[in-house]
């Protein structure tokens, strides 16, 4: 399987506005993509979905995941489709920095951290997932 991030940065509304703001960062969101299939957890979709889209390069930044067989993602998601959109997490982790339990949803880069198993999932924005699957990538080619 190919498994890959994809990193928002268009223009997107006022929301994306916000994201890239809070974070300074150019992105505002983030998918799993496996096989051309996308995952994660969306405000417009209302929580966890997966659907195939276009994803132009003027619009979004795709980094290949080597460390993950997609495996873990397609299991992560079976277990929390339909889940609703993490709004508790997303105001209590990414607005306030205090940690949260809720198991009712998660925002996007929290979905997609859990789903490649990285721990403390809530504490990513989609700019430090990139980071973080940047480096964990290269630390697979020393």
């Amino acid at each position: 399987m190919s498994v890959a991030l994809a990193l928002y940065k268009g223009k997107g509304g006022l929301a994306n506005s916000l994201i890239r703001w809070k974070s300074k960062s150019i992105y505002s969101h983030c998918e799993l993509v496996v096989d051309g299939w996308m995952y994660s957890s969306t405000v417009r979709d209302g929580g966890v979905r997966c659907k195939i889209d276009y994803l132009p390069e003027e619009e979004w930044d795709i980094i290949p995941i080597h460390f993950n067989n997609g495996e873990s993602i397609l299991s992560h998601y079976s277990e929390t489709k339909n889940n609703p959109y993490g709004w508790r997490d997303l105001i209590q982790s990414q607005i306030f920095n205090r940690p949260t339990a809720d198991d009712r949803g998660d925002f996007c880069s929290e979905w997609c951290a859990k789903a490649l198993g990285i721990p403390d999932a809530q504490h990513y924005d989609p700019a430090r997932l990139g980071e973080l699957v940047t480096w964990a990538n290269s630390r697979l080619t020393k």
